[in-house]
């Protein structure tokens, strides 16, 4: 492969494991063809937590295995408690996974894609590039 890097969120993956036939499931198709598919272990415990029964945590578990998994830096913990912290600051209670998500992804130069509006108000404070659904 020799595309981009992209980090896809829960929320794409909720969406693409639900309809397979929608548009988020087409264009993760398409990028599962072209670009390199990263997902960071706290995406793959979000959708174990979200799990309905013990065959949709073996499906999950079988899923993730074809993917680029990526883990945290040294430091990605703090980083992501101090983005979140400036975002307290400004007003804005976004959720520290998100906030750690967008650092892994920068850690890792990966594009975002998710349904998540938060990471509209997280790429103000730090350098991420978000893909659209279009």
């Amino acid at each position: 492969m020799n595309g981009r890097k992209i980090l896809v969120d829960t929320s794409i993956w909720i969406d693409y494991l639900k309809n397979k036939s929608s548009r988020i499931a087409e264009k993760v198709d398409g990028m599962l063809t072209k670009d390199e598919v990263y997902v960071p272990r706290i995406v793959i415990a979000e959708l174990i937590h979200g799990a309905k029964s013990e065959r949709e945590v073996s499906v999950i578990e079988e899923f993730v295995e074809a993917f680029n998994i990526i883990d945290q830096g040294e430091d990605s913990w703090v980083k992501a408690g101090k983005l979140s912290f400036t975002l307290k600051k400004k007003g804005r209670n976004i959720n520290l996974s998100d906030c750690y998500i967008a650092v892994i992804a920068q850690e890792h130069d990966c594009h975002i894609f998710t349904l998540d509006g938060h990471f509209k108000e997280i790429q103000k404070y730090i350098d991420i590039t978000l893909i659209s659904l279009t």
